[in-house]
């Protein structure tokens, strides 16, 4: 099952999404919006069985939104790929690097990635996230995969003078608004058969740079979900994006990142394609 949302930004209404990709109306079969309340309450169970195909087409050019409503916490993993702490000279974790992205940095996948004022190293990740289905707190990594709810694609927007330059944490290049474009869908679990095994690529300007697999993960999604919650509780709707792979600006020689006009592209296999045109802050 894949679930999409659409509309304009704080009005979206809940879809499904049929076995041509088109998005079908699903706000009659959901209480709200895709939101913590929908997975606490069981509402993927509710959803099953249903005939995709008899709900209501939405218009083509309706505006994709982020799969899931606002989160009540979006935790993301850094240095998760052998290959991207290589180029970016970074030593291999000995365990996951926790940092947070707030809720407020959400967008749609295909909505414009604008670079905050005074940004000078803005610089793209794609990733693979996933939703948590119902309460964790210090879950067994041998149960872990069972609290997931679904996974989507990620790009995890960093500007990296704020967020190495500015001392202190992470936190200062992840958070600005549009720094976390999340979707087109929310893929179950039962459709993936292992997340470990995924292809996931970034195109900028039509250029593939990031090229990568999800078997390059230093630390596994089952590891990282264990982990987290060791030291938080998790609840339904958060979101934890799980690191990316070589190819970053920021590991270039000479390094690379983004100016307005510029396109990325990016997908991780069987999640879909977002589409981010980058634009100035101000730009209207």
């Amino acid at each position: 099952m894949k679930l999409a949302r659409y509309g304009q930004p704080g009005a979206e209404k809940p879809a499904l999404v049929d076995a041509n990709g088109k998005l079908r109306d699903a706000s009659k079969l959901v209480d709200g919006d895709y939101g913590p309340a929908f997975f606490a309450s069981g509402g993927l169970e509710k959803l099953r069985g249903v005939d995709v195909d008899s709900l209501p087409l939405v218009a083509d050019n309706a505006r994709v939104g982020s799969c899931i409503a606002r989160p009540g916490n979006f935790v993301a993993i850094g240095l998760n790929y052998v290959q991207h702490a290589i180029e970016t000279n970074a030593p291999i974790p000995e365990e996951p690097i926790i940092f947070n992205k707030a809720p407020s940095c959400i967008s749609g996948p295909y909505d414009p990635v604008r670079l905050p004022r005074n940004s000078v190293k803005t610089d793209w990740e794609v990733e693979i996230a996933f939703v948590i289905g119902k309460h964790a707190h210090y879950v067994e990594q041998s149960d872990a995969l069972s609290y997931i709810a679904g996974f989507c694609v990620c790009n995890d927007i960093s500007e990296r003078e704020f967020q190495l330059e500015h001392g202190g944490q992470w936190v200062k290049g992840k958070m600005a608004p549009t720094f976390g474009p999340i979707g087109p869908w929310l893929v179950t679990t039962d459709e993936i058969a292992d997340v470990q095994q995924l292809p996931l690529w970034l195109e900028l300007n039509g250029k593939r740079i990031q090229n990568s697999n999800t078997s390059d993960m230093i630390f596994p999604i089952a590891k990282l979900l264990s982990y987290t919650s060791q030291f938080v509780a998790l609840e339904p709707g958060d979101i934890i994006t799980t690191g990316t792979p070589p190819g970053v600006g920021l590991g270039m020689k000479p390094e690379k990142y983004l100016k307005p006009g510029d396109v990325m592209e990016l997908s991780v296999e069987g999640l879909g394609v977002q589409r981010q045109v980058v634009r100035t802050w101000d730009e209207q």
